[in-house]
Formats: structure tokens, sequence, C-alpha cells
């Protein structure tokens, strides 16, 4: 049986448990997530979130990407959310990534170069920065309530970046 196999009869013993539930399309806090696609993030466990709270918007890196923005655009002007948090991480598979190497072995495996970075970065703090410094210059976000933050993968604690 393959993984896939396995959450399918997982989701079937979930939908007979679960029952009918009636929710809200826009989340019940007004809240936008934008964060890494990384598996150790938990974020409704770390921020006490519940199913409908907020929306969560992932990629590799938590990156202000423009489909990123294009989300987080839907989330506010239809959607009603108001507040969004960029939750970066330690020890990100990005950090000091070499992106023009892993760039040049996708070309010579493939043939074609991405036409899309990868957003290797050094510094987790100044990537929580760039990433905010983004989502405030776009002109289709509110940008009255944009906060970035640093999840430690290691302890789940969560660290503000000014």
């Amino acid at each position: 049986m393959s993984v896939i196999d396995e959450l399918l009869a997982h989701n079937r013993a979930y939908v007979s448990a679960h029952g009918q539930l009636v929710m809200a399309t826009a989340p019940r806090r007004a809240l936008a997530v934008l964060t890494c696609m990384d598996s150790r993030l938990d974020l409704f466990g770390a921020l006490g979130l519940e199913l409908g709270d907020a929306h969560l918007v992932r990629n590799a890196g938590g990156l202000a990407t423009d489909d990123a923005l294009r989300s987080l655009m839907i989330s506010q002007r239809l959607l009603g959310t108001r507040s969004v948090m960029v939750v970066h991480h330690t020890r990100c598979g990005l950090e000091g990534l070499d992106e023009s190497r892993v760039l040049d072995d996708v070309a010579a495996a493939t043939g074609a170069r991405p036409g899309f970075t990868l957003g290797a970065f050094v510094d987790v703090n100044q990537d929580v920065r760039d990433t905010l410094g983004a989502l405030r210059a776009s002109s289709f976000l509110d940008s009255t309530d944009i906060r970035g933050f640093v999840f430690d993968v290691d302890d789940g604690s969560l660290r503000e970046v000014i």
C-alpha cells in the first residue's frame, strides 16, 4: 500500500467520525499566515489555531512570490482578513543554499533552467524583513497589520523580527 493509499484510508475514517461541519468561508480570526512548506511547522498547534481560524499560505521559504501575493490579496479583499503573519523558521533548507549550483544542476538534468528563483538566504532575520518589505510595498494588500516571526523548529518557540 502506498503512502497515498494510507492517507485515503485515513480520510475515510475521518469522514465517518467527522460529521457535518458548516463553517464560514472567511476565517474567524481575520488572519492570514504566510509561511514555509516545511513539514516541521505545526502552526495550528503552536499558535492555538482551530480549523476555520486563519488562511495559511505556504511555499518553500514562505516567500512573497506572485502567487503568495495573489492568495493574500484574495484573502484580504474577498474574504476579510486584516492581519498577516509572516513565519519563517530555523534550519530552513533554503538557508545557505547555493542557488546557482542547484539551478545549474536542474538545467543539466532537464535541459531547461527554471525561470524562477529559489529564495536562498543567509540570515533568517533579514529574510523575514525582506518578505515583510515586499508585502508592505504591494499596492494590492492592506499593509497596516503585517508582522514577521521566526519559528524555532527545535523548541517550538516564536520570536518576532522587528
